[in-house]
């Protein structure tokens, strides 16, 4: 790529930028589930009941769900180095929320539920995407962006093993007290390391003086797009039935696999293993050799041979057998997506494009836990397999008949 990136007050190479922001989303996914690892302990302790918590998910999941488009809106006009701050910052705010939620002396369920506000404004995943996607050539974006499966899966195994051992052996404020100061570091990181912009001064002038981070129908433009709305659709709808079953995890691991916590955190650290393998090593390699469009009709059938086997499965070592697909279907789903619709749209506009690809996931998490509870308590483990079959066929036949169209132009 040309050109010359704005300067950093640590001048660091094109190379270095990529690196280091690995490295930030590596240490801000440990946070994350060293907190998800603590959480409903603190909440069990501090006495609230199962609705409850139901409450406290699902306002983080709103939150990141609301913020996650604005949020890639403000990192294409204001830049990478705003960004990343912004969001370890708004961590930073969360985690020492639920340090003082752990007080004795302080209203613990108030400061719980007021931790989760920051949630709105932590998108480092998101950041670190458009920051990748803006320092690499669009045929390697595909293995670039799926190196940060590496990440994601040093975040589930290290996080979950920390808040773990820390929690038992220290407290369970310690997790989070961490957590704040490994945040804290990644604001400096961000602000005194990361470029103010990683876009061409071109591109970013293009955002200068433009519509408000909060312009609605500039996002929803956006995502209207003829190369944009299909394979969006695709991401929303292929992936979801998964996304309920991860939802319900939890639940179906005590009572349908009969899991003690120990073992849980095994099958966690499986998956965690297996994501880091498929993401980090697999689909770059695939998407070297493979069109892109090939690879998402791979990851719709495989999501769908995945969802037979979860219909018929009975115990925790058929759904072990089942995790190999599952975990590359998910990857090669979000990669794929996120790869194609950041060529749809132009490089000035690639961060809100990923800001509501980043807003899927809370999506789930905002109405999983109560579809998924009302089909897990009527019909079983199987009905979910049984709708991600019947979702991911449908989705392969109308990607069969209608292939993706890639003609058209990009947003300007």
């Amino acid at each position: 790529m040309s050109g010359q990136l704005p300067s950093s007050m640590v001048a660091l190479p094109r190379q270095g930028i990529i690196i280091l922001t690995y490295v930030l989303a590596a240490l801000e996914l440990t946070c994350l589930f060293m907190q998800f690892s603590i959480i409903p302990y603190l909440s069990r302790t501090l006495g609230l009941d199962s609705v409850s918590f139901g409450y406290l998910q699902t306002t983080f999941g709103v939150l990141q769900l609301l913020g996650g488009p604005v949020f890639g809106r403000f990192a294409d006009q204001r830049g990478a180095r705003a960004a990343l701050t912004l969001s370890f910052l708004a961590a930073s705010a969360l985690y020492l929320l639920l340090v003082a939620s752990c007080s004795p002396a302080l209203p613990g369920v108030f400061l719980l539920f007021a931790s989760r506000l920051p949630a709105a404004l932590m998108h480092t995943l998101p950041a670190a995407q458009m920051v990748i996607t803006d320092l690499t050539a669009p045929t390697k974006r595909p293995t670039a962006l799926s190196r940060l499966g590496l990440c994601f899966g040093i975040g589930v195994i290290f996080g979950s093993l920390l808040g773990g051992t820390l929690s038992t052996a220290y407290g369970i404020q310690c997790p989070a007290f961490l957590a704040f100061v490994v945040t804290l570091l990644g604001a400096v990181l961000s602000f005194t390391c990361i470029p103010v912009t990683t876009k061409e001064a071109s591109v970013q002038s293009a955002h200068q003086g433009g519509t408000s981070v909060f312009d609605l129908k500039a996002i929803s433009r956006l995502l209207l797009l003829p190369r944009v709305l299909p394979v969006f659709l695709v991401k929303v709808i292929s992936g979801f039935p998964s996304g309920l079953f991860m939802v319900m995890f939890s639940i179906i691991s005590m009572d349908f696999f009969q899991l003690e916590a120990a073992q849980a955190g095994y099958l966690m650290s499986f998956f965690g293993i297996l994501q880091m393998m498929i993401q980090g090593l697999v689909i770059g390699r695939l998407s070297t050799r493979f069109p892109e469009e090939a690879l998402l009709r791979s990851s719709v059938l495989v999501f769908a041979v995945v969802g037979l086997g979860m219909a018929l499965m009975s115990n925790v070592f058929h759904f072990c057998l089942l995790l190999p697909g599952l975990v590359f279907s998910l990857c090669a789903l979000n990669i794929v997506t996120d790869s194609m619709l950041t060529k749809a749209v132009s490089a000035s506009d690639t961060g809100t494009m990923l800001g509501l690809c980043a807003s899927v996931h809370p999506l789930t998490r905002t109405v999983g836990p109560t579809l998924g509870g009302l089909l897990y308590r009527s019909y079983g483990v199987s009905i979910l397999g049984h709708v991600q079959l019947m979702v991911n066929l449908l989705v392969l036949l109308v990607l069969w008949k209608k292939p993706l169209s890639q003609k058209g132009d990009k947003a300007r």
